[in-house]
């Protein structure tokens, strides 16, 4: 038993990843990999991990997969990096069990829809530059946010200028809707479309009905003489 209890408390730095310390309390094994200057996940970081740090680190993307491996994960901290891009899948394997996910104080503008299905971790999303569109809009209606962290998601651009600035919530509350945006010019883009096409047929009729006037007209102006009449004229 001795000899047990002090395997417990050795760090088990051994299948740590390198510039990442990993401590065990609870039976929670959480991996530390706060401020090391990684520019990407680490791939070597042990299966039965609970908690996961990498926050104030360069990473600019968060790729497919990424913890497909790490079933036991329930918190990941990935606030202050440079995270630009998420992929679709990049939370596969770890949707269901996770309880938390931060991604605050990054560089996100958007993030797919895809990548947040069957997520029931708390979101941490303040303090990027979103792009306040249908996509962000669609993302809060199913996403499990934070509270204290929702009106820190900011419209650093939007469709409408009087949106930039503003947090996403009041200007949902103000009435906006994002997703009819795209609607709106689409059928504007039908209507012109259609009425580009009656224009054109139109104008064809018209032209078509002149065109037969002016033919009749010269035929009765300039009748052509019958072959009798030209005879006895002669």
């Amino acid at each position: 038993q001795a000899f047990f209890c002090l395997l417990l408390c050795i760090p088990w730095g051994s299948s740590c990843p390198h510039s990442c310390r990993c401590t065990e309390r609870a039976g929670a094994k959480a991996v530390l990999c706060s401020s090391q200057h990684l520019q990407e996940i680490p791939k070597d970081i042990p299966r039965d991990a609970v908690l996961l740090k990498l926050d104030a680190n360069s990473i600019t993307r968060i790729p497919s997969n990424a913890f497909r491996h790490l079933s036991h994960l329930r918190e990941i901290d990935l606030s202050g990096n440079a995270i630009e891009h998420i992929d679709r899948a990049a939370f596969r394997g770890v949707a269901a069990g996770l309880r938390s996910l931060d991604l605050s104080g990054n560089r996100i503008r958007s993030i797919p829809k895809e990548a947040l299905l069957a997520l029931r971790a708390k979101l941490r999303l303040a303090n990027n530059p979103w792009h306040c569109g249908c996509a962000l809009q669609e993302v809060l209606g199913e996403a499990r946010l934070d509270p204290d962290s929702v009106r820190g998601i900011t419209c650093h651009t939007a469709p409408r200028h009087e949106y930039v600035g503003k947090p996403l919530l009041q200007a949902l509350d103000s009435g906006a809707n994002f997703c009819s945006v795209p609607r709106r010019s689409t059928d504007v883009a039908m209507l012109l479309t259609m009425f580009g096409w009656f224009a054109m047929l139109a104008a064809y009729v018209i032209c078509y009905v002149r065109h037969n006037r002016e033919r009749s007209r010269g035929h009765r102006e300039h009748p052509r003489a019958l072959p009798g009449t030209r005879g006895r004229a002669e």
